[in-house]
């Protein structure tokens, strides 16, 4: 799997670094070492001996071994000690080695970042000055300031190993969280246009449906009353009672689809509170369908929220329209109840029934889906040749009294 933040350039930079720094000073130490004039007898050979076996242990140990193998701390580990191994015995042998011993400072950072990188620190300067110091005339003045150099070189190479590497992690964080955050951006703006399409599309859906209710709750009704009278004007003499109610009927229904494109309450809650409005409703209703209607309100009266009030008088109004179209009904009632906590709407009629209380029709749909609307629900009872029922509950969420 393809690394998503590789190393920067600088880490790539040092890592090829690190690999070929012992190459680069032990061929330095022994070019200088064989140019140099005062050689002791034999000792080229040596030089060239031991030079071998710090190349053979370079290779062996680290350049040739698998890139998998090479990261393990315990690889490191191995390769470091040896290096300063070879080191150690090449600049007991010939003290211009200690440039080979300077390897050992750049191979530290393969420990960082932990407290092994200022260990392997520590070694490579007791080897680099343990090697090259003239025990037999050291002083302890000499051994201290050795010491003391050791320390701050310790200190200093260690601890700007260790900086430098957690300055990288900071880095490499840094950019995978600047990655993370351009992601996520990229995401949310695609989400965004989604739910903003989506949004259109339901607002679309949802105007259709109002216009779909209001059109089935208005004009649908009006005409269906408007049919009522005609045909009743046909059938008698004087038909100048049905006309009259025709008449009126088609002016309410203009003007109550006027209302609906504008998105207004129907007229009859303009200036009256539900109450008042249902009986109105229903005093119309009864004269224009010919069925005897009893209307009661009951409970504590108070001002409804517009939405509240429009939604059962919708209800109201289609569940007489169906008593009027399909009931064949002689009597009906509707009882209004103020219970505090909720407010129930029950038409009742004894007409011829429903065979599917549950039915998907639009009139039955369009009072479900305004009642959910507002949080309430609606509750169908009949039984063929007995009847029917219509219960509406919604919250009595309390509007600015007019």
């Amino acid at each position: 799997m393809n690394d998503p933040f590789p190393p920067s350039a600088w880490e790539q930079r040092f890592e090829r670094i690190v690999e070929i720094v012992p190459y680069i000073t032990l061929a330095a130490s022994l070019v200088i070492s064989l140019a140099s004039p005062d050689q002791p007898e034999g000792g080229i050979p040596r030089t060239l001996a031991l030079t071998a076996l710090a190349l053979a242990w370079n290779l062996g140990a680290h350049t040739l071994l698998p890139a998998a193998l090479r990261g393990r701390r315990v690889v490191v580990t191995v390769h470091f000690a040896g290096v300063l191994a070879t080191a150690a015995l090449l600049a007991l042998h010939d003290p211009i080695f200690f440039i080979y011993c300077i390897s050992g400072f750049f191979l530290a950072a393969n420990f960082a970042s932990s407290k092994w990188t200022f260990a392997a620190v520590a070694a490579t300067s007791f080897v680099l000055y343990g090697a090259t110091l003239d025990w037999a005339q050291a002083t302890t003045q000499l051994i201290v300031f050795y010491l003391a150099i050791i320390v701050v070189q310790t200190v200093a190479i260690g601890g700007g190993s260790v900086v430098g590497i957690k300055l990288e992690e900071r880095q490499r964080k840094y950019r995978k969280a600047v990655n993370d955050l351009q992601t996520a951006m990229e995401e949310n703006a695609d989400l965004h246009a989604q739910l903003l399409t989506q949004a259109h599309q339901a607002g679309i859906l949802d105007e259709r449906q109002r216009m779909a209710r209001e059109i089935h709750d208005t004009l649908a009704q009006g005409l269906t009353g408007i049919i009522t009278q005609l045909r009743a004007a046909q059938r008698v003499e004087d038909s100048g009672t049905h006309l009259e109610l025709a008449l009126n009927l088609a002016q309410d229904s203009l003007t109550e689809a006027r209302r609906s494109v504008s998105a207004l309450q129907p007229h009859q809650l303009e200036g009256a509170h539900l109450p008042e409005a249902i009986t109105t409703l229903a005093r119309n209703w009864s004269q224009s369908a010919g069925v005897d209607l009893h209307v009661e309100v009951t409970g504590d009266r108070v001002p409804l929220s517009p939405a509240i009030e429009v939604t059962l008088f919708r209800v109201a109004q289609e569940a007489l329209t169906n008593v009027a179209k399909h009931a064949r009904a002689t009597r009906a009632g509707l009882t209004l109840s103020y219970t505090g906590a909720v407010v129930l709407l029950d038409i009742r009629d004894n007409g011829t029934g429903i065979r599917t209380p549950d039915g998907k029709g639009f009139g039955l749909s369009s009072m479900r889906q305004r009642l959910r609307g507002v949080g309430g629900s609606l509750e169908i009872e009949s039984t063929p040749g007995e009847g029917t029922a219509v219960s509406a509950t919604v919250p009595a969420l309390q509007g600015n009294p007019r």
